[in-house]
């Protein structure tokens, strides 16, 4: 594997929304994560070799950027919300099919059982219900977007 094709790995797993890539082969192992607040890293090392050592390389992939002091405010401001997130691995889905209104928006109430997404997952389609009641105040997912097992998906406001 060269750096060209490492180069456009860790340009994939940006876009894909996963927080945490491992990729083994016989010879070389890959770990990229991303979603911190420093820059990603991406460690490289060669498979052991009969005499023990190891190489190791590391390279900084430009993935995130510095968080200005605004962010740290709205975090604050999101503690107070309890937070919808995905119960499994699979592909976001903000509504029923592509010509059907979405089934939650910002602003919009929702109660306990009302179905505020979908995520497909080897070919099903699960519809997401709330768990609580409230205001939805952010989506948090991009429509058709990868999502993880325990990655929020929406800011809801109980109140």
């Amino acid at each position: 594997m060269d750096i060209k094709e490492i180069q456009s790995l860790i340009k994939f797993v940006a876009k894909s929304g996963a927080s945490e890539v491992k990729l083994e082969m016989e010879d070389i192992k890959i770990t990229i994560k991303t979603g911190s607040e420093t820059p990603e890293t991406t460690i490289i090392q060669a498979a052991p070799t009969t005499m023990g050592v190891a190489p190791q390389m590391t390279a900084q992939a430009p993935l995130a950027t510095a968080i200005p002091s605004n962010d740290t405010i709205s975090a604050e401001v999101d503690a107070k919300y309890i937070t919808v997130k995905s119960p499994i691995i699979g592909t976001f889905y903000r509504k029923p099919a592509p010509d059907k209104p979405n089934f939650a928006e910002v602003g919009s109430e929702i109660k306990v059982g009302d179905t505020v997404c979908v995520i497909e997952a080897m070919k099903l389609f699960n519809e997401i219900e709330s768990e609580i009641s409230g205001k939805i105040v952010k989506v948090l997912v991009d429509d058709s977007s990868p999502v993880e097992f325990d990655q929020p998906l929406f800011l809801v406001d109980p109140s």
